[in-house]
């Protein structure tokens, strides 16, 4: 079996936090192109694809816990999702993204950049 690259636990959370991420956000946003659908419909239609979510995320969190601490992969995660969902709600809900959007997202942003500097 080939050594796995050092590397490995610092690339692969982020790799899998961001396809994740894709299906999550069409999970729980996709749905509402579609508003004259049934409503358990969409729950179960949404629910088949937040499965595939959790078979992504949760290898994401446990390998990328031997590196980075939860609160770190946590700011990964809203991050990596705010970016996702951004360009989802613009090029697939046909929504504006807005200067709003941006300051709001941007201090989330802020945030997780604070996560990971060293401590004060």
């Amino acid at each position: 079996m080939p050594a796995v690259s050092p590397v490995f636990p610092y690339i692969a959370p982020v790799l899998l936090l961001t396809a994740s991420n894709v299906f999550m956000t069409l999970a729980w946003y996709g749905h509402l192109k579609y508003p004259g659908k049934p409503l358990i419909t969409v729950i179960f239609i949404s629910w088949g694809i937040a499965l595939v979510e959790y078979f992504l995320a949760v290898p994401a969190n446990r390998i990328g816990h031997r590196v980075y601490s939860a609160a770190e992969l946590k700011a990964f995660q809203e991050v990596i999702s705010l970016t996702i969902f951004a360009g989802f709600s613009v090029l697939y809900l046909k929504e504006s993204f807005t200067i709003n959007h941006l300051i709001g997202f941007g201090l989330i942003f802020a945030g997780a950049v604070v996560i990971f500097r060293a401590p004060f």
